[in-house]
C-alpha cells in the first residue's frame, strides 16, 4: 500500500480493512446489484401481470446474484461502464446479462422498470451507511465506552486534584471523571441511534411519473412503502425530488460529530494527566518515542486519536452541510460528495482504535495524584467557609480568600492555625479539620 494516496488505504489499512465492505467501490456496486435485484423481487410479489407469479427456486436464484457478488463481477460491471460513461446503467446492463443466464431474458426488461439512478443510489447508500454503523462502529464504540467504564469503576475511590482554568480547585475522583465521559457518550449515542436511515425511491423526480404512466391502477406510493421498509430495512422519504433530502443523513454526520469531540475532549485531558504524571505509559519492547531523546515515551496514540477525529468531524461537517443543498430537483454535486462518506468514518475508527491502545497502556501513579493533594492544602477552604456559613460565622469567604488566594503554599498547619483562632464551638473546629484535599471530594453515585 505504498503507493496509497490516502492513509485510510496505506499507512492505516489494516485499522480500516473492515470497513471496505461498505465504503469501496466494490461495495457501492454490491449494495446496488442487491437493491436492483430486491426491487425485481417486489415487482414479481406485487402482482404485475407481465412478471406472472415465481416460485421460491427463481427467487433463489436471483438472490444468489447478490450473495455470490464477486470481484470480477464489480469488474465486469466497470468494463461495461466505460461504454455507458454511467454506473448505475452498467449495474442495469450486467444484471439484464444474468438474467439470460438464468433464462429470464424475456423479463430482462423489468430491472430498472421506472427507476433514476438515484432510486438506486439513495437507497444503497443509507443502506450501506447503516451496515457500517451496525456492524463495525457501534461495536467498536461500545468496546471503548466498556473500557472507560471499567476504568471509571477501578479508579471510582481514588481523589485527585481538579483543576479549573488550569488552577488547583476542589478535589475530585479520578473515576469520577471517567464517568462524566461514559455518560456523555451514552447519551450522545442514544441521539445518533434514534436517527431515522431514510431513502429516497420514486422515479426521476419522485412522483412515480413512469410507473403511473405504465401501470395507472397501482398504487406506487404504497409500493415504495413497503419496497424501501420490508425489502431494505430503511425509511422512505416522501415527497422528494429526484434525489433523497439527506437531512436525517446530516444529523447522522453531526452526531457523529458530538461523539468525536467527546473524545477529543478524552484525548486532551488524558495526554494533559500524562504531562503531570498521573500516568505512566507502558513500554514496548523495540519501540522508541524520539529519534533523537531515547528516554521519550510519547503519548502518541491520544495524539494519533485526537488528529484523525478532527480529521474526521472536518469532512463528516461538510457532509452535514453539503449534501441537504442541491439546485431546483436535482443536481450532481451530491454524487461525488456522498462517494466520500468511507473516508471519516476510517479515520474515525482509527482514532476509536488508537485511543483503546492508549488506555491499554495507561498505569496509575497513584502517589504524584497523592502528592498533588498534599501540596495543595489550600482547596479545602471552600468547605470551610460554606461550614461557617451554616453557622452564621460573618464573612466567612472573605476570611478564607485572605488566607489563602494566590498564596504560593498553605499547608495543613496553616489550616488548623486559622480554625483554631476563629469563634466557634469545639465541634465545629474539629469538623473542620477533619477535612483534607483526600477526604473532600464529595459524592457522586457514577462512580459509586
Amino acid at each position: 500500500m505504498l503507493t496509497a494516496i490516502s492513509p485510510i488505504d496505506g499507512r492505516y489499512a489494516d485499522k480500516t480493512k473492515e470497513l471496505r465492505a461498505y465504503f469501496s467501490e466494490y461495495a457501492l456496486i454490491r449494495y446496488r446489484v442487491f437493491v436492483e435485484i430486491q426491487y425485481f423481487i417486489a415487482l414479481c410479489q406485487y402482482g404485475l401481470p407481465q412478471l406472472g407469479s415465481f416460485n421460491e427456486e427463481v427467487i433463489d436464484d436471483l438472490n444468489a446474484v447478490f450473495e455470490g457478488f464477486s470481484h470480477a463481477d464489480a469488474e465486469r460491471i466497470k468494463a461495461i461502464e466505460k461504454t455507458t460513461n454511467h454506473d448505475v446503467k452498467a449495474v442495469e446492463y450486467f444484471l439484464k446479462e444474468r438474467f439470460d443466464d438464468l433464462g429470464l431474458g424475456e423479463l430482462r426488461e423489468f430491472i430498472h422498470f421506472g427507476l433514476t439512478s438515484q432510486d438506486v443510489n439513495n437507497t444503497a447508500s443509507p443502506l450501506l451507511f447503516k451496515n457500517a454503523l451496525e456492524e463495525v462502529y457501534y461495536p467498536l464504540l461500545k468496546k471503548l465506552r466498556d473500557e472507560l467504564e471499567r476504568c471509571a469503576h477501578e479508579w471510582a475511590h481514588i481523589p485527585m486534584l481538579a483543576r479549573t482554568h488550569g488552577q488547583p480547585a476542589s478535589p475530585t475522583l479520578l473515576g469520577k471523571e471517567f464517568a462524566v465521559f461514559v455518560q456523555r457518550l451514552d447519551v450522545q449515542l442514544d441521539l445518533l441511534r434514534s436517527l431515522p436511515h431514510r431513502a429516497k425511491f420514486g422515479g426521476a423526480t419522485g412522483n412515480f411519473n413512469a410507473h403511473f404512466a405504465a401501470y395507472p391502477d397501482y398504487d406506487w406510493q404504497a409500493f415504495g412503502n413497503s419496497f424501501v421498509s420490508e425489502f431494505l430495512g430503511l425509511e422512505r422519504s416522501s415527497p422528494t425530488t429526484q434525489i433523497e433530502h439527506y437531512d436525517c443523513f446530516a444529523a447522522q454526520c453531526q452526531a457523529l460529530c458530538r461523539i468525536n469531540t467527546i473524545l477529543i475532549d478524552f484525548c486532551r485531558d488524558i495526554w494533559t494527566y500524562i504531562s503531570m504524571e498521573y500516568f505512566k505509559q507502558k513500554t514496548v519492547a523495540g519501540e522508541v518515542g524520539s529519534s533523537a531523546m531515547p528516554h521519550k515515551v510519547n503519548p502518541i496514540d491520544f495524539e494519533n486519536g485526537e488528529g484523525n477525529l478532527g480529521l474526521a468531524n472536518a469532512l463528516f461537517q461538510h457532509l452535514a452541510e453539503k449534501l441537504p443543498v442541491s439546485r431546483l430537483q436535482r443536481d450532481l454535486t451530491d454524487s461525488t460528495v456522498l462517494r466520500n462518506v468511507g473516508v471519516p468514518m476510517g479515520h474515525t475508527v482509527i482514532a476509536l482504535k488508537s485511543v483503546m491502545k492508549g488506555l491499554s497502556k495507561l498505569q496509575l501513579n497513584e502517589g504524584k495524584l497523592y502528592d498533588d493533594l498534599e501540596d495543595n492544602w489550600m482547596v479545602v477552604a471552600e468547605g470551610i467557609q460554606v461550614i461557617l456559613r451554616r453557622e452564621g460565622y460573618p464573612q466567612p469567604y472573605e476570611a478564607l480568600k485572605t488566607l489563602t488566594r494566590g498564596k504560593s503554599l498553605v499547608t495543613r498547619e496553616h489550616l488548623h492555625e486559622f480554625i483554631e483562632g476563629l469563634y466557634v464551638t469545639e465541634e465545629v473546629k474539629q469538623e473542620l479539620k477533619k477535612l483534607t484535599p483526600h477526604n473532600y471530594v464529595g459524592n457522586s453515585r457514577s462512580t459509586s
